[in-house]
């Protein structure tokens, strides 16, 4: 029999016969493809095992009539998507075309109307459940990685601190001898992890290779309750150096991404919470060209309650309550990018900010970057001071405007307190900003 004859979508079945109807297709399709050799094997172990169940979460989410109307066998079928170069609805031989879903299955492709499909019947499902999605960064956002070659001799100690890998629930400083790596998880993890996925369906995204990323899924989630499959790596992308959402199965506007790397998302930089980088290791600071020491030199660590993660835990959370409030109303044009931009503009809210030899001569102000980044976290931005003004920006305490701050008690702050509150989303102590910190902090650095 044909593949389209047996397939359940051709008669009343449930989500869960498509699914049986998939793996089984799935199944078929690797023992008709050549078989792999063993290294290839071993490669894919992991992929496979969690496959069964799991695979497909978001094909089990579509409606019966929505897979009825997708898969007719009325009309000419419209194939879409392929398992090898079979259509996984009437078995026909196609050519290689549509997005790769490679995390899913290493053969799983899908055209852009059965993407577009699936994200419209699955975001309504999880709005149903009041879930959006969130996709996260590995390296510098919820963890810190190593060559064991590149530690330091001051960090030979944390070779006798490291947690065993057999139960990594409870740990937070691994040592991978058989990828001769060494990764700290970021504090506070643990719990962000699990109240996070209470209002989101969380994605892994790196670019890191894949098995980096299933290494270090295992040691954030080693239950499979939080990322199940969704983990993508540089080898799942469909553009080199860079990542996208093409390969995310959640509406662009029910996304957000959490990542320490701004250019990394080009094209979806309004779904973006930029987070502080988390520099664990002395390697991780060389890589950045950063003078100053790591947290492992300084045998020190983040804050768990006050830490990057915790405060990015609360506009989480804010952006969710704004989504889903009056939840009675139609929510289905609502986009989390526009309730990002409102918990943003909270952060410098009536502050009035003028800056003093900070931008290039013959620059437009309102061009550059800082005084963009500013209005975005809610502040005026100005050329001129007046009274209404509330701080100088400045490098330097003897310009004109610095020193009309100081006469009319007005706050003077190097450029840092602008970027610290872009990555904190919270608006910080100005004392910790004095152009006589800065002084402090370019003399340290010269030592």
């Amino acid at each position: 029999m044909s593949v389209a004859s047996d397939s359940p979508v051709h008669s009343s079945s449930s989500s869960d016969d498509l699914a049986a109807f998939l793996d089984a297709e799935l199944d078929s399709a690797s023992d008709a493809s050549s078989g792999p050799s063993e290294e290839e094997e071993e490669a894919e172990d992991d992929e496979e095992s969690g496959l069964k169940r799991r695979k497909l979460e978001h094909l089990e989410t579509v409606d019966e009539e929505e897979i009825e109307e997708a898969s007719s066998s009325k009309g000419e079928c419209q194939h879409p998507g392929s398992f090898g170069n079979m259509c996984f609805v009437c078995g026909q031989k196609l050519e290689e075309t549509g997005v790769s879903f490679r995390y899913i299955h290493k053969e799983m492709r899908l055209n852009e109307d059965e993407i577009s499909r699936l994200r419209d019947s699955d975001s309504r499902f999880l709005q149903r459940q009041r879930k959006l999605y969130l996709v996260l960064d590995l390296d510098h956002t919820l963890l810190n990685s190593t060559v064991l070659r590149d530690l330091k001799p001051e960090e030979e100690y944390l070779k006798s601190h490291t947690h065993s890998l057999q139960d990594v629930s409870g740990g937070s400083l691994f040592m991978l001898e058989f990828m001769q790596m060494m990764t700290k998880l970021r504090p506070f993890v643990h719990s962000f992890l699990k109240e996070a996925s209470e209002m989101f369906v969380m994605y892994i995204y790196t670019m890191g290779d894949r098995a980096y990323a299933r290494q270090m899924a295992k040691l954030l989630d080693p239950k499979g309750e939080y990322f199940g499959d969704r983990v993508i790596s540089r080898d799942d992308g469909t553009v080199r150096h860079q990542k996208s959402l093409d390969v995310v199965l959640g509406q662009e506007s029910a996304v957000l991404i959490l990542d320490d790397t701004e250019n990394a998302w080009p094209n979806h930089k309004d779904n973006l919470i930029v987070i502080e980088r988390y520099h664990f290791f002395a390697s991780s600071c060389r890589q950045f060209d950063h003078k100053y020491k790591s947290l492992s030199e300084l045998k020190s660590d983040e804050s768990e309650p006050e830490g990057a993660l915790a405060t990015v835990l609360k506009v989480l959370k804010q952006a969710h309550a704004l989504f889903f409030e009056n939840v009675d109303e139609d929510i289905s044009n609502r986009d989390v990018r526009s309730m990002l931009k409102q918990v943003r503009k909270e952060v410098l809210k009536g502050c009035k900010v003028v800056f003093s030899r900070v931008f290039p001569t013959k620059a437009k102000p309102e061009d550059h970057p800082l005084w963009k980044m500013a209005e975005e976290l809610g502040a005026t931005c100005a050329t001129e001071v007046d009274a209404s003004v509330t701080h100088v920006v400045a490098m330097d305490v003897g310009t004109e405007k610095a020193r009309w701050a100081v006469r009319e008690k007005k706050y003077v702050v190097h450029r840092g307190w602008i970027d610290a509150a872009n990555y904190l989303w919270k608006k910080q102590p100005e004392e910790n900003f004095s152009l006589e910190q800065l002084k402090k902090q370019h003399v340290a650095e010269e030592e």
